[in-house]
């Protein structure tokens, strides 16, 4: 059974619902999950919060955060995932926010730097992932991939 196809089924017997925000890998991962037959009965809400300006106006990031830390920082990813708990009312939130190239890195940041941001009930993390630097498409693959794992392990467990 696909990673995808085990969250959907877990989900569903544990009576949850899922909420993404999602900024880099701008809808792929919420795809993911709605590619399941099924998935509407556990998804509940899909944002893909590009700019810093839908960060502030949809997720109320506190603009402080992305001007002291940036929009790719565990501050933002912890903001945009405890915001999306609230906005949604799902018990089950995931975030994502980093840097997927091939332009747009630094060295403090480097392109493929990644936030992971997922929230089980009062459950908090963020996973900070450095991606090899092999196109866009593969970061954001590679981003999607590890959501999926650290979800299934995260919800499985609780």
């Amino acid at each position: 059974m696909s990673l995808n196809k085990k969250i959907v089924s877990t989900l569903k017997k544990k009576k949850l619902k899922l909420a993404i925000a999602e900024s880099c890998t701008g809808g792929l991962l919420s795809s993911s999950i709605i590619s399941i037959s099924g998935a509407s009965k556990v998804f509940s809400l899909g944002l893909v919060t590009y700019s810093n300006q839908a960060k502030i106006i949809i997720l109320k990031v506190p603009k402080k955060i992305i001007q002291k830390h940036g929009a790719v920082s565990v501050q933002c990813c912890l903001s945009m995932v405890n915001n999306l708990s609230k906005i949604s009312k799902s018990k089950v939130c995931i975030s994502v926010t980093g840097i997927a190239g091939p332009k747009g890195g630094s060295k403090q940041k480097p392109v493929g730097l990644v936030y992971i941001g997922i929230r089980v009930g009062k459950k908090v993390i963020v996973n900070k992932c450095n991606f090899k630097n092999k196109g866009r498409a593969y970061i954001q693959k590679q981003t999607v991939k590890k959501s999926l794992n650290l979800l299934s392990k995260i919800i499985s467990t609780s």
